[in-house]
């Protein structure tokens, strides 16, 4: 095979992939010996890392249920892999969300055995702990058999550890055949809060444009589409004549930009007559310092600007699990729609003078700056940053 090309991970659409059959094997001389034991007041549970006097191998052929990718108990499941210059699947991982617990599962991890060791397997874990981190979860899990030693220790090196076992997964005598379910996972744990006094939050300068259109690339990364656009949009926006730098500000800790939010001016149309409301966006904070409630500093110290300075009402495109925790409603409720009459829930207002837009309503009418970022633009400014690998997600909007 050759292996002078470049390992570009894709997306592997299930139309495509469906019930594609994993070629999982591998050979072992250690294995993780479990020892279970009924005590009087409960149970005891030990895990020995052992040499085996003879080595194991496994081969898909072993199992009546062979690993495949998109089958139908992961129903929301995705997939990315490798293809080498024939098109051959060399490598993949697939991950499928289990949403009532908000943890994010990786069903499948697979590398072709002439491509080990070469930093696949690192790299396709990467993409699921984008994902992970992306769709907020709380933890990442597997499975993986007490027998594969191998992938033990990898896994222990991304990060995951013990989180539980099943001794009777594949066979009722798993324990005495050194087989075991093991489960393996990543806790995350939500960082604590930054204080006020931790964070200067103040007007952006020309020496902070580069940092704060960095840091916003960084935040909107692959979040929306593949790549993203709002670090362009910043850009444009500071030369707009419908930006307003006066409610506009950037939050800075220890001499680093790690969060921004931009004010414009817009309207709500009715009747043919137009009356000027605000808007914010982007709205962003470093990926590093989220969860840290610096985009809540960021709201408390840029919306009484906006009120003081006149305006009735803030109309947003947002995230709806978290603009209505600070006090945004749905749009409908003061009978404004978007341009097009629609409404939908990230399409949110925030009323500055109690009554005021519900008095005003009509269609929301954004400045031109939202609409005018040519995708071979947003191509070329991209080469002013460092590379970042452009990939799909399933949240994504497209």
């Amino acid at each position: 095979m050759d292996r002078d090309f470049d390992y570009k991970i894709i997306y592997l659409p299930k139309e495509k992939w469906e019930d594609y059959k994993i070629p999982m094997r591998y050979t072992t001389y250690e294995y993780y010996d479990v020892d279970l034991q009924e005590r009087e007041n409960g149970f005891s549970v030990e895990l020995e890392k052992k040499y085996l006097e003879t080595p194991i191998s496994h081969y898909p052929e072993e199992y009546d249920f062979p690993d495949r990718l998109y089958q139908d108990c992961w129903t929301k499941a995705c997939a990315w892999g490798i293809l080498d210059e024939q098109g051959e699947l060399i490598a993949c991982i697939e991950t499928c969300p289990e949403e009532w617990s908000n943890r994010l599962r990786v069903c499948e991890l697979w590398v072709h055995e002439d491509y080990r060791r070469k930093g696949i397997a690192h790299r396709l874990m990467a993409v699921a702990k984008e994902q992970a981190r992306l769709e907020r979860r709380r933890a990442m899990m597997l499975e993986t058999q007490s027998c594969n030693a191998g992938a033990i220790a990898f896994y222990r090196r991304e990060g995951f550890s013990l989180i539980g076992f099943d001794a009777c997964c594949y066979n009722n005598r798993d324990i005495e055949r050194k087989e075991v379910r093991l489960e393996l996972g990543i806790l995350y744990q939500k960082p604590d809060k930054l204080t006020r006094a931790e964070v200067e939050i103040r007007k952006e300068t020309e020496a902070d444009y580069y940092a704060t259109e960095e840091m916003t690339r960084r935040a909107f990364w692959n979040k929306h589409h593949k790549g993203c656009n709002e670090h362009y949009l910043v850009h444009k926006m500071r030369q707009h004549p419908d930006f307003l730098p006066e409610l506009s500000r950037i939050a800075v800790k220890d001499g680093k930009v790690i969060g921004c939010i931009f004010y414009c001016k817009s309207w709500l149309e009715k009747d043919g007559v137009r009356t000027e409301v605000t808007n914010f966006g982007p709205l962003c904070v470093d990926p590093e310092y989220q969860g840290m409630g610096v985009g809540e500093m960021l709201l408390a110290e840029t919306i009484p600007l906006a009120k003081a300075a006149g305006y009735p009402g803030i109309l947003i495109f947002g995230e709806p699990n978290y603009y209505p925790l600070r006090g945004f409603v749905t749009s409908d409720k003061y009978g404004i729609t978007n341009f097009y009459g629609e409404n939908f829930d990230a399409f949110m207002a925030y009323e500055l003078v109690p009554g005021a837009l519900s008095a005003i309503g009509g269609r929301f009418v954004e400045p031109d700056v939202f609409e005018n970022l040519p995708a071979e633009e947003v191509e070329e400014y991209n080469q002013k940053f460092p590379y970042m690998e452009k990939q799909y997600y399933p949240m994504q909007w497209d």
